[in-house]
């Protein structure tokens, strides 16, 4: 009573913070019942909170759930429990809800727990984000080996093939401009990864990025996708990105041509590509207390068959590729680039449907608490 009578708003202000966290928290109370979910909580059980508070946890998780166990255990011990790597994914819950646990009982309350509940999303982006940029340094320095002890024995062996062609006979002659072709294949190879050996600093502005996918789409339109449908969901508010643009020309370059061939020669073929502003998107920066924000979004999405699943997690890898004839190195420069400006690289993919989405800083001055509208009906 007394802290009530200090400050008699105190459950509204609770609630609130409760709503303003972007987790789901529930409490369960001690018969089972979802007695508090804030905002987020309902849109992780597509269900409002009235609609939880009747009925039981176990009808709304997977049967069998550990979730179900954690809960028995804090009841018992009356001590916090977490538990990382959760399965929750259910044909009502969605696919790939993968998540960590945090239950801790509810001392005012006795029988009662509050569950926190933090997707892994987030955090596999950072894992991933990680993993992409330990590869491309891999191939960096890999590029730097083959630049010196590969590109010169090749001059070799391709000058004693054009001198071999001048003595052979006409039937052996196909194999001496083998010779020259493959070495030339080649070196061309190692010339692409050179750029991955490039670490000098880049020139970077605040761009317009509709100006940038502008660009890339007259120059995909009067090439590899003049036969393709391309359309736009733009956000006009958008901040500019600070970037350099001839990289952004070459990534999303890149992500369009991959979804033009993905897409092949259906009818019914289709680009999209779509900007949006996404606060509340932060990561570490290593070796410092800073936080870069990743607000801005742009995508590129296709209706073509897919990526194979056991390829997604590994896609912006070196020599990782599902083209018959290729290298496997333009994602992985993607990934470098985007990388090297601070942002993250990730692919979604199912039938008909996959999407490549780059999430970047905005431009410096930025403040992820300026009020830029989201685009409407973006998914």
């Amino acid at each position: 009573m007394t802290e009530k009578a200090a400050n008699p708003n105190a459950p509204d202000l609770a609630l609130a913070v409760l709503n303003a966290i972007q987790n789901p928290v529930i409490m369960v109370d001690g018969a089972g019942l979802m007695s508090f979910a804030n905002w987020e909580a309902e849109s992780f059980f597509g269900a409002s909170a009235g609609y939880l508070a009747r009925h039981n946890i176990a009808s709304v998780i997977p049967f069998g759930s550990p979730l179900l166990t954690l809960i028995d255990q804090v009841r018992e011990r009356r001590a916090p429990v977490s538990e990382y790597r959760v399965d929750l994914s259910s044909p009502r819950l969605g696919a790939d809800k993968l998540v960590d646990l945090y239950v801790a009982p509810v001392t005012t309350d006795p029988g009662s727990v509050v569950v926190v509940i933090q997707e892994r999303s987030m955090a596999d982006k950072i894992d991933r984000q990680l993993t992409h940029r330990a590869a491309a340094r891999s191939v960096t320095g890999l590029a730097s080996m083959l630049a010196h002890e590969i590109k010169n024995p090749l001059s070799g062996i391709r000058g004693a093939a054009q001198l071999l062609e001048t003595s052979v006979i006409d039937e052996d002659r196909a194999l001496t401009r083998l010779i020259c072709d493959e070495t030339d294949r080649i070196v061309s190879l190692v010339d692409r990864m050179e750029v991955f050996s490039d670490e000098r600093p880049v020139d970077r502005v605040p761009i317009n990025i509709h100006s940038v996918l502008d660009h890339v789409k007259a120059v995909a339109k009067a090439g590899f996708a003049r036969h393709i449908k391309i359309t736009e969901l733009y956000d006009p508010s958008l901040p500019p990105v600070y970037a350099n643009r001839d990289q952004l020309v070459q990534v999303f370059l890149n992500l369009i041509k991959n979804a033009a061939e993905a897409v092949g020669d259906r009818d019914e073929g289709e680009i999209q590509l779509t900007t949006a502003y996404r606060p509340g998107i932060r990561l570490s920066v290593a070796g410092t207390r800073e936080k870069i924000s990743l607000p801005l979004e742009f995508c590129v999405h296709d209706n073509g068959p897919g990526v194979p699943a056991d390829l997604v997690p590994h896609l912006f890898d070196p020599f990782i590729t599902t083209k018959t004839n290729g290298s496997g190195l333009g994602l992985a420069l993607v990934a470098k680039i985007i990388g090297g400006h601070g942002g993250i690289v990730e692919c979604d993919s199912q039938a008909n449907r996959t999407t490549f989405r780059v999430l970047m800083p905005a431009s410096r001055g930025i403040s992820e608490d300026d009020d830029f509208p989201k685009t409407k009906g973006h998914d």
